[in-house]
């Protein structure tokens, strides 16, 4: 008997994103599972019911009946990243019910705790180990990419003039000046961008080992003479540093930051807030018309005067605070990651069921709840924190 797979639709305010394509469908062909689309549940990606049934999938009566007969339940956000409308879901999962999505753990420790109570095992895919064998599960990668592109597109949109120097009869157009700071998954891909539109363009990150990186994409890398050894983690991702670094960075930065057009933040630390690297006296130091598109906006900002959601202009410098970037480009951002998640699936799926193997480290660190409890250390150390705290 085939594992029955559930693709309930959205209900975070604003999110288009759906979990499972049609097309990522097809990884998963050979793995005796069948799916169940709540209706319409990919519409706002880009994929009809229609596309879904053509292979092979079968469109519930309700999002009820997704929950009530699949083992699997797929969500791009799971309740614990959609505190509000996600908790209308909590009734309708079901003890032993496997749950796969984003789910902000490292925050949202609470609702985790409610899925074990409930029997849930849930997975989070914000904790995809950064491996060799894990990249092509890697969703926040996948989400970063896009984030970063769409960064500096939303950045050229606002600005009063021009990315590419042109030469014209009218005379010749300098290019705009772009500086990325942060040079992950998010922050490579917005100084590919802006490489491409034709900006000039400068990057900076605490890990210098990313240097040859930035120079690779055309950008000259801003060195900043500070003890970076300890600015990267075992996973890859950047660490949280000490106030007294992020007070001499600024000192640092402030120069750079006012020769620029554009400003792109990408600085963020899962589970932490974003550190403040742009400050109010630098975005002073800017000219009017610059702007400054703060990626990191849903962890706080990495402008000091960012408001989460909302686009201010400060002394003549726009500051755009989007949340959800990849909700904006649903289609290839649906497309990414439900490739991510299908070859997840693939990887815990074994002979029509699920397999929870906790001696690999795929399983091991993605998985949060399992047998009624919080099994994640890392999720089990926040929560007793919480409880101490309280």
């Amino acid at each position: 008997m085939a594992l029955t797979i559930g693709v309930p639709a959205e209900t975070f305010p604003g999110e288009r994103r759906v979990v499972m394509t049609p097309r990522a469908m097809d990884a998963l062909a050979k793995s005796s599972v069948e799916f169940l689309i709540e209706p319409r549940a990919g519409v706002a990606a880009g994929f009809p019911d229609s596309e879904y049934q053509q292979k092979g999938a079968r469109i519930a009566a309700n999002r009820a009946e997704v929950f009530a007969s699949s083992e699997v339940v797929l969500q791009v956000r799971t309740p614990g990243a959609n505190p509000e409308a996600g908790r209308a879901d909590l009734s309708l999962l079901r003890s032993r019910q496997v749950l796969i999505g984003f789910g902000e753990p490292l925050t949202a420790g609470p609702a985790y705790a409610e899925l074990a109570t409930r029997g849930v095992t849930s997975f989070a895919m914000e904790l995809i180990p950064r491996i060799t064998r894990a990249q092509s599960m890697d969703a926040l990668s996948s989400m970063a990419t896009i984030a970063g592109y769409k960064a500096v597109i939303m950045a050229a949109d606002a600005l009063p003039r021009m990315f590419p120097m042109l030469m014209t009869a009218a005379g010749t157009l300098t290019p705009a000046r772009a500086f990325v700071l942060g040079a992950g998954v998010a922050g490579l891909q917005a100084i590919a961008t802006a490489r491409r539109l034709g900006a000039v363009v400068q990057a900076y990150d605490v890990r210098a080992a990313v240097r040859e990186q930035i120079e690779s994409l055309g950008a000259k890398f801003v060195a900043v003479e500070l003890d970076s050894a300890q600015a990267e983690d075992k996973g890859g991702y950047a660490k949280e540093l000490g106030e007294d670094f992020y007070r001499k960075q600024r000192e640092l930065l402030t120069e750079v930051v006012r020769q620029q057009d554009v400003v792109i933040t990408t600085a963020a630390v899962p589970g932490k807030k974003a550190p403040i690297l742009i400050t109010r006296d630098m975005v002073a130091g800017m000219a009017p018309g610059s702007v400054i598109v703060d990626i990191a906006a849903e962890r706080g900002g990495n402008c000091e005067l960012t408001q989460p959601g909302r686009t201010i202009v400060e002394n003549g410098v726009s500051i755009m605070g989007p949340l959800n970037i990849p909700a904006s480009i649903p289609f290839h951002a649906s497309q990414m990651y439900s490739r991510n998640v299908a070859t997840f699936l693939r990887h815990i799926i074994k002979d029509g069921a699920v397999n929870i193997d906790q001696q690999d480290e795929i399983t091991r660190e993605t998985l949060v709840t399992h047998g009624g409890e919080v099994v994640n250390a890392r999720v089990r150390d926040l929560l007793g924190h919480a409880k101490q705290s309280s």
